[in-house]
């Protein structure tokens, strides 16, 4: 049984890796850190846990000494970088939510993230947290950045076409995401009162996920990112052009040639039906990303879409699938809740 703990585990994306990690069955829960509600019992804030942990949080300056074989960071954007090099120290495998170790170049992070990377000498170190991609380097990693939710959805849309050379030129993605992608601490934006009945642009361009797709799949990315009324959930539409002569049989055959055996990635891409392209609201507390398509013959161009729960596969799920992929168990170890409908 390994011993893990998660840091930062008031927020959302740390809710959910206690949520999961008290359910899998090769894995104990020994610490969780928060600066803000130490002492306090982890069932405050995660009140879906009452009756299943006695657990308090501790500070961070406590996960010293634990024998720890397993830390997952649920620590912010730019702080995490700054405390790595002490988080390294206390688990032999570390697991990063965070942004700051998924771009490989420091001057395009510090481009999105206004800010310098203050530990550039680390990032080579970590292995990308996206198992369908990077399952042979997770089987020996110690250090794993798991990508973002919007990105996660972006690039098993678009990796697969741009991999077999069916796409061509920019990809454009126009991507929706639920309130709790914004975190428990979002502020005012988040409020219900502000956020009921909106769709709001809150990056028209440059969201920072786009690098990240265009780091994965080596084309250029165009990014708007787009808040709906939904708590849960991330939808993507990419938009491509198709080579020279890509039918819509070749797109689908992309697809299933990168997706047929993984356990996490379904193809909807149906002509009939309610659920007949990727729709995140069946997904919700599931560790499934689907993947689809719509191909137009008479432009040449194609729709790449993804959808999947942003606090599980993008986020919390996907890391609960590197942990096992690290450790040669079964990918679904944990993760067998299939998703809710009606919901």
């Amino acid at each position: 049984m390994l011993r893990v703990a998660v840091a930062g585990a008031s927020g959302y994306i740390g809710g959910e890796l206690l949520r999961l990690l008290h359910g899998h069955p090769r894995a104990t829960v020994v610490a969780a850190t928060s600066d803000r509600f130490t002492g306090r019992r982890v069932d405050g804030p995660h009140p879906n846990l009452r009756g299943h942990t006695d657990l308090c949080f501790v500070g961070h300056g406590d996960l010293t000494g634990l024998d720890l074989d397993v830390l997952f960071l649920a620590t912010p954007h730019r702080e995490t970088m700054a405390r790595m090099a002490g988080f390294l120290k206390l688990a032999g495998t570390v697991i990063d939510l965070s942004g700051d170790f998924r771009l490989r170049d420091p001057e395009t992070y510090a481009s999105y993230y206004e800010t310098p990377h203050t530990a550039p000498e680390l990032i080579p170190s970590f292995t990308p947290g996206l198992p369908e991609w990077h399952r042979a380097e997770l089987a020996t990693a110690d250090r794993i950045s798991v990508p973002g939710c919007m990105a996660t959805a972006g690039i098993l849309a678009v990796r697969p076409l741009a991999e077999a050379g069916l796409i061509e030129g920019e990809v454009r993605v126009d991507a929706r995401t639920g309130s709790s992608g914004s975190g428990a601490s979002s502020g005012s934006a988040g409020a219900h009162a502000e956020r009921s009945g909106a769709l709001r642009v809150f990056a028209p361009t440059r969201h920072r996920h786009e690098a990240e797709i265009a780091q994965a799949t080596g084309r250029t990315v165009r990014m708007t990112a787009t808040g709906v009324e939904a708590v849960r959930g991330v939808q993507v539409l990419c938009h491509t052009t198709l080579a020279a002569g890509v039918s819509e049989k070749d797109v689908r055959s992309a697809f299933r040639a990168a997706y047929r055996d993984e356990p996490f990635v379904r193809i909807v891409a149906q002509r009939r039906g309610l659920y007949r392209l990727p729709e995140p609201k069946i997904l919700s507390g599931s560790n499934f990303c689907d993947v689809g398509f719509a191909v137009s013959g008479e432009t040449g161009t194609a729709v790449l879409i993804g959808a999947l729960d942003n606090l599980v596969k993008g986020g919390a799920g996907g890391a609960v699938q590197c942990l096992n992929a690290r450790f040669g168990w079964p990918e679904r170890t944990g993760l067998e809740f299939p998703g809710l409908h009606p919901n």
